[in-house]
């Protein structure tokens, strides 16, 4: 079975729900998975914005996820360090957790949300980068889906 990212809040191509974004509560959208790699032993998430004016955007970085878990729940808590060892990282807004889309006004941008698998937990503190994230799974990477969502002002 492939690794499969979904959410019931919206579908692959859809747009968001203002909830999730910065026209509404700006909280995290629920996110599922199935089809987690035997050999996966955490799990990590990066959502980011690649028609941003200024490059891509990261929205989103969270790893150290337990493998036992089939999703995150909506309107994660936006603390370094969550209850069950996952970690967060920063966002290019420079803080902590899901920050939602807020694109200028104009064209729709895509919010791209990245699931990996992985074979380590990685030795990462909270706070990462996404280019940390990215440096630090390097070798680990035994899965990946991606769910894209739409969203403008």
């Amino acid at each position: 079975m492939a690794l499969e990212l979904k959410s019931q809040a919206f579908s692959e191509g859809d747009f968001l729900p203002n909830r999730y974004t910065c026209k509404g509560e700006d909280v995290s959208p629920q996110l599922e998975w199935n089809g987690v790699s035997s050999q996966t032993k955490s799990l990590a998430l990066i959502c980011d914005d690649p028609d941003a004016p200024a490059g891509v955007w990261v929205h989103w970085v969270i790893y150290n996820i337990p493998v036992g878990k089939d999703g995150l729940s909506e309107n994660v808590a936006k603390e370094s360090l969550l209850p069950d060892g996952a970690r967060q990282g920063v966002n290019d807004s420079g803080d902590i957790g899901y920050g939602g889309p807020c694109p200028p006004p104009g064209k729709a941008h895509r919010y791209v949300f990245k699931l990996y698998c992985l074979d380590s937990i990685l030795d990462l503190k909270s706070g990462a980068t996404k280019q940390e994230l990215i440096e630090a799974m390097a070798g680990h990477i035994v899965g990946e889906a991606q769910l894209t969502g739409l969203f403008k002002r």
